[in-house]
């Protein structure tokens, strides 16, 4: 059986609504277990146990948030030329742009040398003032769907082989 790691961090519910999202289109795939896990509950051995992967997070202050980021940091070096070829998708939610958190989050997917299988979905709330930043998020159908679609690509893939 394959596995799906959606690993994600959110401040304000908006990547937590992505990463479910994308849960619930995996679920649907025959012989793919998806894991859906809060960045601080995952660890090197989950990148390890995994066969793709999908990162939600937030950007804050135009960077890949600190929780993910940590995540990341913990896990680069154990898992390094040992989940090289493997299929990963990112979703951002961003206040105003995240394209830097996306160009960060790549860069750590290339030096681990996983295969992007999908653009990367930037939802934007254009929360700009500190009271919009700090509000939770709510998330318009159409970024939902794009995101559940994504994880049925994602899981489907992994059940063909594809990827």
């Amino acid at each position: 059986m394959k596995r799906l790691a959606i690993i994600w961090h959110s401040m304000t519910g908006g990547s937590k609504a992505l990463a479910e999202a994308a849960a619930s289109g995996a679920a649907n795939a025959s012989g793919v277990e998806t894991l859906l896990l809060h960045a601080d509950d995952a660890s090197p051995q989950t990148l390890l146990e995994a066969d793709g992967y999908i990162f939600a997070f937030p950007e804050n202050l135009a960077a890949i948030s600190g929780v993910m980021k940590a995540f990341f940091d913990r896990s680069y070096y154990p898992c390094l030329g040992q989940i090289e070829g493997r299929p990963y998708a990112l979703l951002v939610c961003a206040g105003s742009d995240g394209s830097n958190a996306v160009r960060q989050a790549e860069r750590i997917a290339t030096g681990w040398r996983l295969k992007r299988i999908a653009d990367s979905l930037i939802v934007c709330t254009h929360a700009q003032t500190p009271e919009e930043i700090l509000t939770p998020k709510t998330i318009s159908e159409a970024d939902l769907t794009t995101a559940v679609e994504l994880g049925a690509a994602m899981a489907e893939g992994l059940a063909l082989g594809v990827f």
